[in-house]
C-alpha cells in the first residue's frame, strides 16, 4: 500500500498580535518608544521647573533682603545732608565735640551695621540727635547712658523718642592705677572679662541699668562719657570695662562689636582701652577717636596667667 508524505508549513501571520510569545510588532514597538520619549520629556520638564523655581526663590529672597536693608537705612541724600550740616564749618578741634573726621568715621560704621543695629552710647554729647537719627535701621535700639539724672530728664522732655538712663559711676580719675591693680587681682573672680554684668560685684562694672539692657546684643558701643578731665571726675574706667565685657559676652547678632573710645589720647582712656579692650583690637584712629573691633569670647579660652588681652592675641591662638 503506497503512502504519500505531507508537509505542514506554519507561517507567522502579519496580522497576529504580539501576545502569546509571538514577539513585538512594529506598532507595539513604536508605542514603547513613544512612551519612553514622553517619560523623558516629563522628567526633563519637571527637573527644569524645579531648578528654575529654586533659582527664582533664591533671587527673590536676595532681592527682599536687599530691599529690606535699603529700606531700613536713611536715604542717601538725607544721610549726606546730616553729615554735611553737622560737620561744615566745624574747626578741627572742638573742645570735646567730634571733629568732622570723627563724625564721618563713626557714621560710616553705623551705616554699614546690619539691621537691626543696636547702639549703646555712654555720654550725652552735642551729637546726640545725630547718632539717634543715623541709627535708623528698622528694629534696632539706640540707648544713651549718662551720669547726670538732670540732663537725662531734660533730654527726655525735649526728645521723648530718645531712650536714655542715668547711672552712678563710682570711680575717680585719680584712682586709675589702683583700679587697674584691683582689676588684675579680680580678673578670675568678680571682674571676669566674660560675664553677666547684671549680677556682677566688680567695682568697674556698670550694673544698675534696667535688666533688659543686658540682654541686648550691642553691635556698636561709643564711650564718650562720663566726665574725665579732672582728678575728682568719675572718668571712663567703668564705661570702657563695661563695653569690653558686653562685647565679649554678646549673645545673638553678629559675632563682632565695634567699640569707639572718644578722647583716646587722654591717659585714662588710653590705659583702660589697652587693658580692657586690648591694643591688638584697635583697627583705626581718627583724630582722638579710637576704633576697636571685639569678638565674642569663650571664657574657657582665657589664660588665667596672661589675662584677656594675651589670650585674645593672634600669637596665643
Amino acid at each position: 500500500m503506497k503512502t504519500s508524505a505531507k508537509f505542514i508549513v506554519l507561517h507567522p501571520s502579519v496580522h497576529k498580535s504580539g501576545g502569546g510569545g509571538g514577539g513585538a510588532t512594529p506598532s507595539s514597538s513604536h508605542r514603547a518608544w513613544f512612551l519612553v520619549f514622553v517619560l523623558f520629556f516629563l522628567c526633563t520638564f519637571a527637573f527644569t521647573l524645579l531648578t528654575t523655581r529654586d533659582a527664582a526663590s533664591a533671587a527673590a529672597k536676595s532681592a527682599t533682603a536687599s530691599a529690606a536693608r535699603s529700606k531700613s537705612q536713611l536715604p542717601k541724600p538725607i544721610y549726606d545732608a546730616l553729615i554735611h550740616y553737622t560737620t561744615v564749618g566745624k574747626p578741627n578741634t572742638t573742645g570735646g565735640s567730634f571733629t568732622p573726621a570723627e563724625v564721618k568715621k563713626f557714621a560710616a560704621v553705623l551705616r554699614r551695621c546690619s539691621a537691626p543695629c543696636n547702639l549703646l552710647v555712654f555720654g550725652l554729647s552735642h551729637e546726640l540727635l545725630l547718632w539717634n537719627a543715623l541709627n535708623h535701621n528698622g528694629g534696632g535700639r539706640t540707648v544713651f547712658v549718662d551720669e547726670s539724672a538732670y540732663l537725662i530728664t531734660k533730654v527726655e522732655e525735649r526728645h521723648p523718642s530718645i531712650e536714655a538712663y542715668d547711672v552712678q559711676f563710682t570711680t575717680k580719675v585719680s584712682e586709675l592705677y589702683d583700679l587697674i591693680e584691683y582689676y588684675k587681682r579680680e580678673i578670675n573672680s568678680d571682674c571676669r572679662p566674660v560675664q553677666n554684668l547684671l549680677f556682677s560685684d566688680c567695682k568697674l562694672a556698670v550694673n544698675d541699668l534696667p535688666n533688659h539692657i543686658y540682654d541686648v546684643a550691642w553691635d556698636v558701643i561709643l564711650v564718650d562719657g562720663p566726665r574725665g578731665y579732672f582728678a575728682a571726675a568719675p572718668g571712663r574706667i567703668m564705661a570702657i570695662y563695661t563695653a569690653g565685657v558686653l562685647a565679649r559676652s554678646k549673645k545673638g547678632g553678629s559675632g563682632e562689636t565695634h567699640v569707639f573710645v572718644h578722647e583716646f589720647e587722654r591717659e585714662v582712656e588710653r590705659v583702660c582701652s589697652d587693658e580692657f579692650l586690648c591694643r591688638q583690637n584697635l583697627v583705626d584712629q581718627k583724630d582722638s577717636l579710637g576704633h576697636f573691633v571685639i569678638g565674642k569670647m569663650d571664657p574657657k579660652t582665657i589664660d588665667n596667667r596672661l589675662g584677656v588681652c594675651s589670650s585674645n592675641s593672634p600669637e596665643s591662638t
